[in-house]
């Protein structure tokens, strides 16, 4: 899955999705309610690093696939909505040659 584009924007946005979860639903909490900011920083870090591959990645499956901004513009969008990224491996990605 990994030699293709849509397969590395694929795999790279379910790990993105997945660690926008966590921050959401398990490092920020543990940040307010047992005050461990640490949670925060490290899952943080993760998850940047995660949204910036798949930024790449989408940037390179819009130059090999020439999707359209649209399109393009659709999966960026979905990685700042929780369960985006999965949203759009599901309509965008999953038909694709």
């Amino acid at each position: 899955m990994f030699k293709t584009a849509i397969g590395r924007l694929r795999i790279v946005g379910f790990y993105e999705g997945i660690s926008f979860l966590v921050l959401l639903l398990i490092a920020m909490p543990l940040k307010y309610w047992a005050e461990l900011p640490q949670m925060v920083t490290i899952v943080g870090g993760l998850h940047g690093l995660l949204f910036t591959l798949y930024g790449f990645a989408l940037l390179h499956v819009w130059i090999k696939h020439r999707w359209s901004f649209l399109k393009v513009l659709a999966a960026f969008i979905a990685a700042f909505v929780p369960f985006g990224t999965f949203v759009s491996d599901a309509k965008l990605l999953r038909n694709h040659p």
